[in-house]
């Protein structure tokens, strides 16, 4: 239980930073030499729709990862973030954005209720054990910490980039994709 209180102080002291503080551009474990991660072969699936996917579908796409949990409020915010990045953007065919249920507690039920109630209009599912220990061995802890509203970005070519932890406004989301849509 130790552990658990220090990975959330940890994330607490994280949240406050603000986006241009802790910009990660360099890409992330299992991207290099063209090869993807295991955990982009896994299945999953959009509870919304029913339709299973991968990561590896998206091949040539960008795609724009939340981990999450129904229970944390900055999802809640970050989602509305989201909704609205969507909106500046209008619908481009090569952006896909999924959040993933990290909290291992929640299902699938819980999680389409969620998704209907908030609104949530693109790939919503819950993340495998696999997936889930994948995001926090590659990436960083705080993938299972969804407060710190952690985020990936995966460009074209399979790479794995971290966003700045915190709440991302649309706006400053907007500029973070603006490299990878462009390329």
């Amino acid at each position: 239980m130790l552990w658990l209180a220090s990975l959330v102080l940890a994330g607490c002291g994280a949240a406050g930073r603000s986006a241009a503080s802790d910009a990660r551009s360099e890409p992330t474990a299992g991207a290099s030499a063209g090869a993807t991660p295991d955990w982009y072969r896994v299945e999953l699936t959009d509870v919304r729709t029913g339709d299973t996917f991968t990561m590896d579908q998206f091949a040539g796409r960008v795609v724009l990862i939340e981990a999450m949990a129904e229970w944390c409020p900055t999802c809640l915010e970050q989602q509305a973030e989201v909704k609205r990045l969507h909106q500046l953007l209008g619908a481009p065919a090569d952006l896909v954005s999924v959040s993933l249920d990290v909290d291992l507690h929640e299902d699938a039920a819980s999680l389409q209720a969620y998704a209907a109630e908030h609104g949530l209009d693109w790939r919503v599912a819950v993340a495998p054990l696999e997936v889930a220990r994948a995001l926090g061995n590659l990436y960083s802890s705080q993938y299972l910490n969804p407060p710190v509203s952690p985020m990936l970005v995966i460009d074209r070519k399979g790479t794995a980039v971290q966003l700045p932890y915190g709440v991302k406004r649309a706006e400053d989301l907007l500029e973070m994709l603006e490299p990878f849509l462009a390329g």
